[in-house]
């Protein structure tokens, strides 16, 4: 059931569309040029890595017009970030873009049919630095959109193939457009993991690559003596952008933020070491740990 909010209405159908992938490698190397299609959609996706651009350039689709990423990591903050264009000649502008020096891999999207006009990739490129954006996984190095306009149906047409980009970027490797917390688990009480520590609580769950913990949670103020240097050089980090808020008594996270275990996220909050498979419990009372007993316990042989 689509709601009319963009965001959550472009994640809810790449979740809600089955697909059928086809991924080709032309070289016979996952790490170089890669092809990627969808059952039925007349999209698709080329990437390759920089150090592979010699083959991409020999694609005849690459001289189409289209979307694309330049996806690399910020020198300073360390982040993944990404420049997204468009391109009635994608070929001819990522020549034009070789002095950016943060891009190691290029992600392309074009028309089987050769249908995408200039307004429909401009509608495009504005969508998808809309949607990154407020996904906040990466950083933008352009992040002004478009603002094209288009027909009513040129515009439903636009955002179904959005969410064929939607769900093939992962497969190659990029999560640009990949939300911390899945549409049908986002927030659901039954999913929801809390850790209760000096009269503050912090909520979360687990995610594919680890641990969210959701905004509005709270922290402690002080690290333990014995808090080791990664969680003080997190914590840190999460004041000094915002991340963290000081509040009366208390540190408030200001937005979701995934980390890469529960511990890891229950140290963050509590300032210190802590066992995260016991520290975050469900609503019942039972933790990390003796859920995922449960589970094996179920599903074992």
């Amino acid at each position: 059931m689509l709601t009319g909010d963009p965001l959550f209405d472009l994640i809810a159908r790449s979740f809600m569309a089955a697909a059928t992938i086809k991924l080709f490698l032309p070289n016979g190397d996952a790490q170089s040029l890669r092809i990627a299609e969808i059952s039925n959609w007349t999209g698709k996706a080329l990437a390759a890595p920089r150090t592979e651009l010699e083959s991409l350039f020999k694609r005849e689709e690459i001289g189409q017009s289209g979307v694309y990423f330049l996806v690399g990591t910020d020198t300073k903050s360390n982040k993944p970030k990404a420049y997204v264009g468009e391109a009635e000649d994608v070929g001819k502008r990522l020549k034009q873009q070789r002095e950016k020096e943060f891009w190691v891999q290029v992600i392309v999207f074009v028309s089987k049919d050769e249908n995408l006009t200039k307004s429909h990739i401009r509608y495009l490129e504005g969508r998808l630095i809309e949607e990154a954006a407020k996904i906040g996984r990466f950083e933008l190095e352009n992040d002004q959109t478009s603002g094209a306009k288009l027909p009513e149906a040129d515009r439903e047409d636009m955002e179904v193939f959005l969410t064929r980009v939607t769900q093939l970027l992962p497969v190659l490797g990029c999560e640009i457009l990949t939300p911390l917390v899945k549409i049908e688990q986002s927030k659901t009480a039954s999913a929801l993991l809390t850790y209760p520590i000096k009269g503050l609580t912090a909520t979360g769950q687990r995610t594919p690559n680890g641990f969210v913990v959701f905004k509005d949670s709270e922290a402690t103020l002080d690290l333990r003596p014995s808090a080791p240097p990664w969680v003080i050089q997190q914590r840190e980090k999460y004041i000094a952008d915002g991340t963290l808020a000081k509040l009366a008594g208390k540190f408030k996270f200001t937005k979701d933020v995934e980390f890469t275990s529960p511990s890891a996220a229950a140290a963050v909050v509590c300032g210190g070491h802590v066992n995260g498979l016991t520290a975050w419990r469900n609503s019942d009372g039972k933790n990390l740990k003796q859920l995922d007993i449960s589970l094996f316990d179920q599903f074992g042989t």
